[in-house]
């Protein structure tokens, strides 16, 4: 495959790049401070097998056992008995960025593109490369800023279950600071995309995918990637497939020098992070509701000034776009909710039939015990992400307008939905049942009490649903739209700010920012937008969604707890 670097980043490049993170964090980490003041990982089944990986200098196929860990991080070891015995693995790597390829073509395909493409190198590989030797059940791992992984498994069967476990530990690494609850990562988040725009990057993409080091390592890679590739690419060997490999092998290098940096910087700042926190806490309670009647003064002077130009772009490009595409955002999430549904209902079907087949306890704990795991079954809930799946290339085409290129991220959250609905509703399932089901219940009668069981779990569901799908409407509409908005308002708009800084100083609260202000008045706009069409769509239809806030209806039990723990004796 050709050659390598002996040595791919030297002490003065390793240098540079780490002046280059402390850069970055000196500029992102205000950012940060500012939306920290203004401000359930779920599970995955460990996976593990035998498989072959192409590795070694010269790359050659070579047996392996592999292992993916709940937390979404990939292992490799020599031999099983390696794992087994405790020993460090060959390496490993967060699943964090990474695309899954199963076809060889496709692979190739990319690896010409990235040969022409970013290195300028149009030279066939030679025929007997190893990588052009066909590869019967291939997998794939392809990163931007990273080394690609290529492994091989025995059989279809094998690859099929790889293929489940590996694209779950991708969605599970990628959103995790947008599943936390965490007011400090939604501070992360908003601290990026403002430091993003300030550096002229309106966007929206697929960034903000990992934790808070991941993010801005990639941050920085992309920052880094035109100068890294002109600095770099006359210097590395060999030409075609070798030189993009030995490319890719490079990026290793970098990243892992870049996220070095970040995890350091990012701890440095803890102990700061930790004593603003405590100090808002302390201050910020006691007045917060003086501040929010200035903010509201503010917000209100701020949104006379700039009515004019944020109506005129609304009216231009928001309102045209903005049905078509809230409608394919909620035909996206009401297919996952069909799907969901089916397979709860189908589900309880299963306990009840095997109830009045078979009255074994034994046998009906274990049924009991598959349909509590039903969450975290790869290849159950696959059904529901291949509905997300279709509606990729429609939003793609909507969103494309207005510079949206975070379509792994859309989906990624859309998934993420359909797994917390359905853990949700198996949790209440099994509630009720526990509190409804006693020993001294025949099968009919258990069977039949199982049914309402199921009639509640599925109202439940139902509920949360409908105001789950809501939020998913508008939080992506705004992912959409507002860096879109923004960006167009950037010559007019933002010029009036400063006017408004003498009020917002006044406040002496860090936790208010004139630019908060501005954004969240533009934010507020938007959301009427997207409530009206909403409105408007739900009357077409003959029925509003419920606009009341909180979580969905609450559990109420269907009988009197007569007996506890019967599903789980």
């Amino acid at each position: 495959m050709g050659g390598r670097p002996s040595s791919p980043l030297d002490k003065q490049q390793q240098q540079h790049l780490r002046d280059q993170m402390d850069t970055l964090l000196r500029n992102f980490l205000p950012c940060y401070r500012g939306q920290l003041a203004a401000s359930k990982l779920p599970r995955v089944r460990e996976h593990r097998g035998p498989l072959t990986q192409l590795r070694g200098h010269p790359l050659q196929w070579q047996p392996i056992f592999c292992v993916l860990r709940g937390d979404g991080r990939l292992e490799w070891f020599s031999h099983k008995e390696e794992y087994e015995n405790g020993n460090r693995p060959l390496g490993s790597t967060a699943l964090t960025g990474y695309t899954l390829l199963t076809s060889q073509r496709e692979y190739l395909h990319l690896l010409d593109a990235l040969c022409s493409a970013s290195l300028g190198d149009n030279t066939q590989e030679e025929p007997d490369s190893l990588l052009e030797v066909p590869v019967r059940f291939p997998l794939f791992l392809q990163h931007p800023f990273r080394r690609h992984l290529c492994f091989s498994a025995a059989t279809r069967e094998a690859q099929h279950a790889w293929r489940l476990a590996l694209q779950g530990g991708i969605r599970l690494r990628g959103t995790v600071l947008q599943r936390s609850q965490a007011p400090a990562a939604r501070a992360f988040l908003d601290a990026v995309r403002l430091y993003r725009q300030h550096q002229g990057h309106f966007d929206g993409d697929d960034v903000t995918l990992g934790s808070d080091a991941e993010v801005l390592t990639a941050v920085l890679m992309r920052e880094q990637l035109p100068t890294l590739r002109a600095q770099t690419l006359p210097g590395l060997q060999g030409a075609g497939r070798a030189r993009a490999w030995a490319w890719t092998e490079l990026l290793e290098a970098v990243h892992a020098a870049v996220l070095a940096g970040a995890s350091a910087g990012l701890r440095a700042f803890q102990p700061e992070k930790d004593d603003l926190l405590a100090s808002l806490e302390k201050t910020i309670r006691p007045d917060a509701d003086q501040l929010l009647r200035l903010r509201a003064s503010v917000a209100g002077r701020m949104r006379t000034d700039i009515k004019g130009p944020l109506e005129l772009c609304l009216r231009r490009h928001v309102d045209p776009q903005l049905p078509r595409l809230a409608q394919t955002l909620l035909d996206t999430v009401e297919a996952l909710l069909e799907v969901v549904r089916t397979l709860l209902a189908q589900g309880v079907d299963r306990l009840s039939g095997h109830l009045r087949q078979s009255p074994s306890g034994t046998r009906l704990r274990r049924e009991v015990h598959s349909f509590g795991e039903m969450p975290w079954d790869l290849a159950l809930m696959q059904a529901c992400y291949r509905e997300t799946e279709r509606s990729r290339g429609r939003l793609g085409q909507l969103a494309a307008p207005f510079g949206f290129l975070g379509m792994q991220s859309l989906l990624f959250a859309a998934q993420d939905l359909a797994q917390q609905l359905m853990a949700d509703a198996v949790a209440t399932f099994l509630q009720l049942a526990d509190q409804c089901l006693t020993t001294a219940l025949n099968c009919d009668q258990a069977a039949q009490r199982l049914e309402r069981v199921r009639g509640r779990m599925l109202k439940k569901f139902e509920s949360d649903g409908r105001l789950t799908q809501r939020r998913f409407i508008r939080s992506w509409g705004l992912c959409i739209f507002l860096p879109f908005v923004l960006r167009q308002l950037e010559p007019s708009c933002r010029k009036e700010l400063p006017e408004f800084e003498g009020d917002v100083l006044a406040m002496g609260s860090q936790a208010l920012t004139t630019e908060g202000i501005y954004e969240d008045v533009i934010r507020g706009c938007l959301l009427q937008r997207i409530d009206r069409d909403e409105e408007t769509e739900a009357e077409r239809g003959g029925a509003a969604c419920p606009r009341q806030p909180g979580s969905g209806a609450q559990i109420q039990p269907l009988c009197p707890p007569l007996s506890r723990g019967t599903l789980h004796s």
